[in-house]
């Protein structure tokens, strides 16, 4: 399985990246919602653009969810809801909207969605554009 995060043509500004992530084989699509790029400084910056092999575990706080492995300098980068870029600490937060500047709603119903949908997967490829 191989999941896209486009962060290019959506609202991004000196707080936040409002992005989205999609599966180019079928119509699944969810807002995402990232620090900014700060040099890849853990727990402040997104991380870099790329390819990555994203492995599933399960989280003392988010539970079953996948992390980002492998990205020099940074560790316990995780899929999971929150809203605003306060929920981030570094990790890539799922939601179903966004009111195009700063937040993203009904994130734990997308998180359910984004479990749903990876359920028979143990691991994808995320590719970050």
């Amino acid at each position: 399985m191989i999941l896209i995060l486009d962060r290019e043509g959506y609202c991004s500004n000196d707080t936040v990246n409002i992005g989205s992530i999609h599966d180019p084989d079928d119509d699944f699509v969810l807002c995402t919602l990232e620090n900014p790029w700060l040099d890849n400084e853990p727990y402040i910056s997104c991380i870099p653009k790329g390819a990555y092999d994203c492995v599933r575990v399960n989280s003392p706080r988010y539970g079953n969810t996948f992390t980002v492995p492998d990205v020099e300098g940074r560790t316990h980068i995780l899929f999971h809801w929150g809203n605003w870029e306060k929920n981030t600490l570094g990790c890539i937060l799922l939601g179903k909207s966004t009111n195009s500047r700063d937040m993203i709603m009904d994130s734990r119903k997308a998180f359910g969605e984004f479990i749903k949908h990876t359920q028979d997967v143990d691991g994808f490829l995320l590719d970050i554009i």
